[in-house]
């Protein structure tokens, strides 16, 4: 039997009034789109959406995944070879060919005996290359438990004269010597954490060609104790590791205003500031007022849908284009009055509302933001749902918190995602809670809450919802099963979300690494981490597939994703020199040093490449508006400091184009003032630095 068009596709007669829905409670009217509105339907009354590829240099981006096999899931034992090989194969298949439905299998990383499996491959090799020579190594190797290392070394007297002819991948094994034999050796006894997995060592990262064997670099230099007590001796040779260091730690020195306490830059201002200050700002400030009478214009439904599609689900990649239809009809047969999928309509509507609308920066402050009606009325629908535990209901408040952001409303934001949090802890501390079906969606869901706690925590001091425990066993999303009888309504795009996701959990390696409180590297300890560090970013840019994978020119890019890929990258590159540049500040003679100087420079250009083209920030702003702009107060302060230090200027650009590109960011970041009280505080900040550097010059 044919199903009958639902109310949108089939409006009611000229001149009529639209049809209301009225909710308890609620002054709450639906108008529907008048008849001269056009809709295109299918034969069984489903909404169909036109979209568009989204265009790169390239081509266009699919939804195949991202570095990986789009038809399998991957997990931290997917060994290097796996991605390389599936890169390949994703570069050459079509981009515009939507895969069959996934049939995931199901993966177990505790069966996979990771990472003492992959360590007994890297070790055997290294072996059979230098001639059973090292038995240094290979007593090691035994002591921390490695398997069948006799059957493949009979003979560990053999002279050490290497007999292979190498190929990459024997070079690269053996580039990476250094680092196995230290992860070796500190790990000879195996710490088990609170699900039972090995966690002696750094889990792999999802998005680069490194292992948990290649995390870790072997260091001369030491490190004093961290601020929780935890003894660091260097990299690789600490005693009680902590169990994930691609997670945020929970004291560290990575926030922008903590740059306010470095030597030059503390001369800018008249008086100290600390990270805590914006976080008392944005708790003491006046609540988001939706009132409760609100009314909902279905007339451009089409247009927000295919702009939610296209320009906001590429950054979140939670709301699967293959059942939007299904979820649509079901809340429109509610009135949009209850249910999850009423919330996920309304929202998906508020989102795509607000990305046919520009950067809300330049959103008339007289009106409400755009896509504000949508979200009121979703919100409604929220408290009935926050106490159920389901996926749908966690997919809900992660849309929420996404129109938070787009908002400026960051502490509103954490707060939803601490609910979130529960949920997903709820749902994933035991096999079976979640629905096979909604197995996809629940690491859409989780990856999402962890970039949106980590980004808060990078610049926040609040507390660690716990959510990082499960990071080790919740699989990447590879591809949403497309629904039978059902028109996909978009492209289910994953390559950015896999990018941010893998890039994200190499900057929280650097806050670990580097920037937890009360680490003080001297420049030769902090020489073997910062490369190591660096060689990560590399391979995580090296790995990214064409269509998203920027050019490494100065020019302005036309393509969102690649803009925003690139400035995360140099945002990653700064952090990890800067250290060197607090170093000069302190001592300006280090700069006599080449190998300092020159990282001096690397952390310079990666600021300026942040800064020169300010506009680009425009590109992230639905989901990146406060994070990036407390990223430019933070390059800003950096190089602003620099012009001041006679051994960092020279590595700058002319004064006169470095007094353009500051003003443009002063000015930039002053426009975001209303948008939150961190903000303003910001704009201040760096309003007043700038107005004493040219002081200073004098």
């Amino acid at each position: 039997m044919a199903r009958s068009s639902p109310p949108l596709l089939s409006p009611s007669s000229e001149g009529a009034p639209p049809p209301t829905f009225p909710i308890k409670k609620h002054n709450f009217s639906i108008s529907l789109p008048p008849r001269n509105e056009t809709f295109t339907a299918t034969s069984n009354g489903s909404l169909r959406t036109p979209t568009r590829a989204l265009q790169t240099p390239t081509g266009s981006v699919s939804n195949n995944g991202f570095l990986g096999d789009a038809d399998r899931p991957r997990t931290m034992s997917a060994s290097s070879a796996d991605r390389e090989t599936a890169v390949e194969g994703l570069e050459s298949s079509s981009s515009d060919q939507r895969p069959q439905p996934k049939k995931r299998p199901s993966t177990d990383i505790m069966e996979s005996g990771y990472p003492r499996r992959r360590a007994t491959i890297a070790v055997s090799t290294l072996l059979s290359v230098y001639g059973h020579c090292r038995t240094d190594m290979y007593d090691s190797a035994k002591s921390a438990g490695l398997e069948n290392l006799d059957a493949m070394d009979p003979d560990r007297s053999v002279d050490c004269v290497p007999g292979i002819k190498l190929d990459a991948g024997d070079k690269l094994i053996l580039e990476h010597l250094s680092r196995i034999e230290g992860f070796l050796h500190s790990n000879a006894i195996a710490h088990t954490g609170p699900l039972g997995l090995a966690t002696d060592s750094p889990t792999a990262s999802h998005g680069t060609h490194m292992s948990a064997d290649d995390m870790i670099p072997r260091s001369a230099g030491t490190m004093p104790s961290t601020a929780n007590g935890i003894p660091v001796a260097g990299l690789g040779t600490w005693s009680n590791p902590p169990a994930n260091i691609s997670t945020m730690p929970r004291m560290h020195t990575t926030p922008a205003l903590h740059l306010l306490q470095w030597p030059i830059i503390r001369e800018l201002v008249s008086r100290p500031y600390d990270p805590q200050n914006l976080l008392q700002l944005e708790m003491a400030r006046e609540p988001l007022h939706l009132g409760t009478s609100f009314s909902i214009d279905l007339s451009n439904t089409a247009t927000y849908v295919q702009a939610f599609f296209e320009r906001v689900n590429v950054w979140y990649a939670c709301v699967s284009p293959y059942n939007w239809t299904r979820y649509y009809r079901t809340a429109l047969s509610n009135g949009f009055r209850e249910g999850p999928e009423s919330c996920i309509v309304l929202l998906v509507l508020a989102l795509g509302c607000a990305a046919s609308n520009g950067s809300i920066s330049y959103s008339p402050l007289e009106k409400d933001p755009p896509g504000l009606s949508y979200f009121a009325a979703g919100w409604a629908l929220l408290p009935a749902l926050m106490t159920r535990n389901s996926v749908l209901s966690a997919q809900c408040m992660i849309l929420a918190s996404a129109y938070l952001f787009y908002l400026v409303r960051p502490l509103e934001a954490w707060t939803l995602l601490s609910n979130t949090s529960i949920k997903l802890q709820l749902l994933l501390g035991s096999p079976g809670r979640v629905p096979p079906h909604s197995k996809e969606l629940g690491e859409r869901v989780y990856w999402n809450a962890l970039l949106f706690e980590s980004d808060l925590l990078a610049e926040l001091d609040l507390p660690h919802s716990g959510i990082v425990q499960f990071e080790e066993t919740v699989e990447l999303p590879s591809g949403f099963d497309e629904e039978e009888g059902e028109e996909a309504v978009g492209r289910d795009e994953l390559w950015y979300f896999l990018a941010e996701i893998a890039l994200r959990r190499l900057l929280n390696r650097v806050s670990h690494l580097i920037y937890q409180k009360g680490a003080v590297l001297s420049t030769a300890a902090l020489e073997p981490v910062v490369a190591e560090l660096d060689y990560q970013l590399m391979q995580w840019y090296e790995s990214l597939p064409l269509p998203v994978q920027f050019p490494h020119t100065r020019a302005l890019l036309s393509n969102p994703v690649q803009t925003v890929l690139r400035l995360r990258y140099f945002a990653c590159k700064t952090i990890i020199y800067r250290p060197y540049i607090l170093a000069v500040f302190e001592n300006e003679s280090l700069a006599l040093d080449p190998m300092v100087r020159e990282n001096c420079r690397k952390c310079l250009d990666a600021s300026i490449r942040q800064l020169e083209h300010i506009t680009a920030h425009h590109a992230g702003h639905l989901p990146y508006l406060w994070q990036g702009a407390l990223s430019m107060v933070s390059q800003t302060l950096l190089v602003m400091g620099a012009t001041l230090s006679p051994a960092l200027a020279s590595l700058l650009p002319p004064p006169s184009q470095m007094d353009v590109i500051i003003s443009d960011v002063v000015i930039e970041v002053e426009r975001y003032a209303h948008l939150a009280p961190s903000l303003r505080l910001s704009a201040e900040i760096i309003r007043e630095a700038e107005d004493r550097r040219q002081r200073l010059r004098m």
